[in-house]
């Protein structure tokens, strides 16, 4: 969250990463927040869980079962946890070239961009993607546990620049559809024609006559959509959508489906393969950060260093020579040495193996390739559980 044909299992075994990246529960409100869509998650039978301080449907009935529909048919997924925070005004470009590590200004209206706002010692504080909406708009979208943080770091960030920073997550919802069939789906409700739609591309129309800004996006490693919505319209376009899927194979799919997916597909997760600790380079995501834009940006100089200088840790995939799941935390030996530390794992249902993502010595990384003779492990929960490594990501879509 092992057999090749993993059942159900209690919400704490079954997707122990998919809440990771929360705070501590100690610390998180008594009352966790609703999305728009509770009651619909309520009347579909979700077992519900605190996440990041939101409570979030977990699955529907199989985490399973929700995962293969996503890759062979749809899913359908309330993201409205994340945060939406807008950044406005003549300078916002500026104040977001400043605030991240990417190139904001160089983003023409419309399109996307996956980046990341890092401490100035390099230490990632979140990734992120940045919708430009127009020449003085953008939208920000940080992870749910850290968009107090973000928004904080962003207003900050922005004095000196002609820009607004506001949060608006109380007044969005986020719904994705996700999986080969979500276009054909979602064509019968939009204004938009989907054929046009680029990926990391965003359109304004409505579905199902409610106004929606649509994208192209998503965390599954499958084509699909991401609507924001107000927050009033979430359960209309809920509705239509589950109506609109349900001779074509769409489900409700919940955060354990949608963290098998995203490591099956390689994709990080704060609080797991990315964190104040972890610079984008350690985290093999270098590309992410633009030296040549204009002017100079937190983290500058600490990432130019880290950049030029030996890699002190390899994000590699694991599959596992046996049943037994490696889990976040787990070590990783070589020769019964410890040498790294998974920091995702669970059953793949696509692979019908446990699979894994770890931080490894970069030597032990190169030399782990051609190992024939088992020196790779996992120890899990004292033994050690044979492994092999492969690049990521585990799966990629048919094209």
């Amino acid at each position: 969250m092992s057999t090749s044909e993993p059942g159900p299992a209690d919400p704490a075994a079954a997707a122990p990463d998919a809440v990771a990246g929360a705070p501590d529960p100690a610390a998180e409100p008594a009352a966790p927040r609703a999305t728009p869509l509770r009651a619909v998650h309520e009347s579909l039978g979700a077992s519900m869980t605190a996440f990041a301080g939101w409570l979030m449907p977990l699955r529907y009935r199989s985490e399973i079962a929700e995962h293969q529909a996503v890759r062979n048919a749809a899913g359908l997924f309330d993201l409205s946890h994340m945060g939406e925070i807008a950044v406005t005004g003549p300078g916002a470009g500026a104040a977001l070239d400043y605030a991240l590590v990417g190139s904001m200004s160089a983003l023409a209206p419309g399109r996307a961009r996956y980046t990341m706002i890092c401490a100035p010692d390099g230490g990632v504080l979140d990734d992120l993607i940045v919708y430009r909406l127009a020449d003085a708009e953008y939208l920000v979208i940080p992870n749910a546990a850290n968009t107090a943080v973000v928004a904080a770091a962003l207003h900050d960030r922005a004095a000196g620049h002609d820009a607004k920073v506001d949060d608006q997550t109380a007044e969005y919802a986020l719904i994705a559809i996700q999986g080969p069939h979500a276009a054909r789906i979602l064509a019968q409700l939009t204004d938009i024609s989907l054929d046009g739609v680029k990926y990391y591309a965003s359109h304004r129309g409505t579905v199902s006559g409610r106004p929606i800004l649509l994208a192209r996006t998503g965390y599954t490693g499958e084509d699909g959509f991401e609507l924001f919505t107000a927050a009033a319209d979430a359960e209309a376009v809920w509705t239509a959508l589950a109506e609109a899927g349900a001779d074509d194979g769409l489900v409700p799919a919940g955060l354990a489906a949608r963290d098998t997916l995203r490591l099956e597909a390689g994709m990080p997760l704060y609080g797991n393969e990315l964190s104040a600790q972890v610079t984008p380079f350690d985290a093999g995501l270098g590309r992410v950060v633009v030296f040549d834009k204009p002017g100079d940006f937190v983290g500058r100089a600490a990432l130019a260093e880290r950049g030029q200088a030996p890699a002190r840790m390899v994000l590699a995939g694991l599959i596992a020579g046996s049943r037994r799941v490696p889990r976040h935390g787990y070590p990783v030996t070589w020769d019964g040495v410890s040498r790294g530390t998974v920091t995702s794992g669970a059953p793949s249902p696509t692979l019908a193996v446990p699979i894994a993502m770890a931080y490894l010595d970069p030597e032990v990384a190169t030399r782990a390739r051609g190992d024939t003779e088992g020196r790779l492990a996992v120890d899990v929960r004292g033994k050690p559980e044979p492994a092999t490594i492969t690049d990521l990501p585990f799966y990629r879509r048919p094209r």
